[in-house]
């Protein structure tokens, strides 16, 4: 591994940790060196992805925390810092998409849209206020949020989602600006990824061919993929990237 990319002396928090995206993330960092401390509301579920990272020989610590819950963030951040002395990398993946927020804007839930905001975007900004001291304090501090080509284009049928990953993606922006030159504050944006998250619109074989025929690389991604970029917004090889959104969508917004 190249120098630049070497995280391991950094602590990198990553929720959602327990699969898909953010388990993908949380093995990538600690294949680059970090510390990382998967989270998700089950502590059974990230123990295995802990289990994992240890049988590569690498460091983790398996936390719980809903995004949802203040308390709960600040529960995660302390435990962070009594496990491993400080947080260095916050990766916000934790999200939601639920039935009741699907569907065309008249017949959307209002209970739906407000917990897709709770969870994608006020959850992660919650995280790294949260964790703003031990950022600044960082040589290190990088935030990386995980939202979505819905941030950056339109989605039919998902309104409150695309509407908290186009949030996501500003504030990103914003906090970038307010937290330079001591945080990095950056996003990365995924297209169609093969987890449990779309797993509808896998099983639908219509749905699935009409994403694929969307994406110029003409497949979903794997998990895995994601963790690469991921690596390189918390490594040194980023340091002078802030503010920015880095698309790993098979070239879906490039049309």
């Amino acid at each position: 591994m190249h120098a630049q990319f070497d995280c391991s002396d950094r602590v990198a928090i990553v929720t959602g940790g327990s699969r898909g995206i953010g388990r993908a993330i949380a093995e990538g960092l600690a294949g680059a060196g970090a510390s990382v401390v998967p989270a998700s509301r089950t502590k059974a579920d990230v123990e295995t992805v802990v289990e994992a990272i240890h049988e590569d020989g690498g460091e983790a610590h398996a936390a719980t925390v809903d995004v949802a819950d203040r308390d709960s963030i600040d529960a995660l951040i302390e435990e962070t810092v009594d496990t491993y002395g400080g947080v260095d990398v916050v990766v916000n993946n934790a999200g939601m998409n639920p039935d009741a927020a699907l569907g065309k804007p008249e017949r959307v839930d209002p209970d739906g849209f407000d917990d897709t905001l709770e969870v994608n975007l006020q959850g992660a900004f919650a995280c790294a206020q949260a964790a703003a001291d031990q950022l600044h304090e960082s040589e290190n501090g990088s935030v990386i949020n995980v939202a979505s080509v819905g941030g950056v284009v339109g989605l039919p049928r998902q309104h409150p989602y695309v509407a908290s990953k186009h949030g996501l993606v500003g504030i990103t922006k914003s906090m970038a600006m307010d937290w330079a030159p001591d945080v990095r504050v950056n996003a990365i944006a995924p297209g169609y990824v093969a987890t449990e998250f779309i797993e509808g619109a896998m099983e639908n074989d219509s749905i699935k061919q009409s994403l694929i025929d969307q994406t110029p690389l003409e497949r979903f991604a794997d998990p895995a993929e994601m963790a690469g970029p991921a690596v390189f917004l918390a490594s040194d090889a980023a340091s002078y990237v802030t503010g920015s959104v880095l698309t790993a969508d098979g070239g879906w917004t490039a049309k």
